[in-house]
């Protein structure tokens, strides 16, 4: 069907006519010298042509400005209505920065990473998938800082994970904080949406929030809190006295993780390797989606060009013809 979007200006078509009824008539300017009539001027033929050629002028401009008022209401051509349920959460991911987040304690490909960028390159996938999810970005270190917003633009979303960078928000790890920023970007969304993704490495050694307290106001704003826990349990390491094994995960505070779980109603995770991070997501996958109300959309296709392009052409003609006149 077509549709007009500015349909009020169709108001302005007596434009003209009442521009000529409101302005006085004009008088024609008296010579002063005498013109001598002769015979030919007043042939039958020459006024016939005369009459036909300021008869269609007028009609032509009459069509054009009708033309041209057509193309200013903006008419389109509605397609049908295509439905589009929405059927998601609204998910928050607060991720680590501190400097314990460059152990390289992963594989990727047979080769040793740093934490960092196996929760980018999981993540990303992660994000890939969260088709009818608004998804945001609170990066955390010294300080927690939204880095995106609720969107549905997962690629935005990556990009942005992809650019950052260990100590880009401090050294040391504020865990309560970056609950408490999720809890203030999400309180005003649907109740049964809320969802934090929170992966960190280490206990919380910064803030102004403690981890436990910023959980229980998140239960009370029921935001659901899924911790992971990022880190090996052990790894061989190669020194001058040989190869001894290490815990590069001594620092994480599991007990803290746990607890703000359960509180919210999450679950807390152990990520040791990648396998078992591309497990956890795998398991956030399955997390119930919450209906939300249908949306329609209806594809347009602008329509004005057409009468603007006729109106023109006309335009060009009752120029032309006046140019041959003269």
């Amino acid at each position: 069907m077509i549709h007009f979007e500015w349909p009020w200006l169709l108001s302005l078509l007596p434009l003209p006519l009442l521009i000529r009824w409101l302005l006085p008539a004009h008088k024609p300017v008296e010579q002063a010298a005498l013109k001598v009539p002769f015979l030919d001027d007043f042939s039958e033929g020459d006024a016939r042509v005369i009459s036909q050629t300021g008869r269609w002028p007028f009609l032509a401009a009459a069509i054009a400005w009708i033309l041209l008022i057509a193309a200013c209401t903006r008419p389109q051509w509605l397609g049908e209505p295509i439905e589009q349920a929405v059927s998601g959460r609204d998910l928050m991911l607060a991720v680590d920065l501190s400097g314990s987040m460059e152990v390289q304690d992963f594989v990727i490909n047979r080769q040793a990473v740093d934490r960092l960028t196996a929760t980018k390159w999981v993540a990303g996938d992660f994000i890939n998938r969260r088709v009818g999810d608004r998804i945001g970005l609170i990066l955390f270190g010294t300080q927690a800082y939204l880095q995106t917003p609720l969107t549905f633009d997962r690629k935005t979303v990556m990009t942005l994970l992809d650019e950052s960078a260990i100590g880009l928000a401090g050294d040391n790890t504020a865990i309560g904080d970056a609950i408490g920023l999720a809890v203030k970007r999400l309180k005003n969304q649907e109740v049964n949406s809320r969802v934090l993704i929170l992966m960190t490495d280490g206990a919380n050694t910064a803030g102004e929030v403690s981890p436990l307290k910023a959980a229980e106001l998140a239960a009370e704003n029921q935001l659901k809190i899924y911790t992971i826990g990022i880190g090996a349990d052990e790894m061989l390491v190669r020194s001058f006295f040989g190869a001894q094994k290490v815990n590069p995960s001594q620092d994480l505070d599991e007990k803290t993780l746990t607890a703000i779980a359960e509180k919210t109603g999450g679950v807390y995770f152990r990520a040791r390797n990648t396998d078992e991070l591309n497990k956890i997501y795998q398991l956030l996958d399955q997390l119930e989606p919450v209906e939300k109300d249908k949306q329609y959309f209806r594809p347009k296709s602008e329509l004005y060009y057409w009468p603007l392009a006729g109106a023109l052409l006309l335009a060009a003609a009752i120029a032309l013809s006046r140019v041959r006149l003269s």
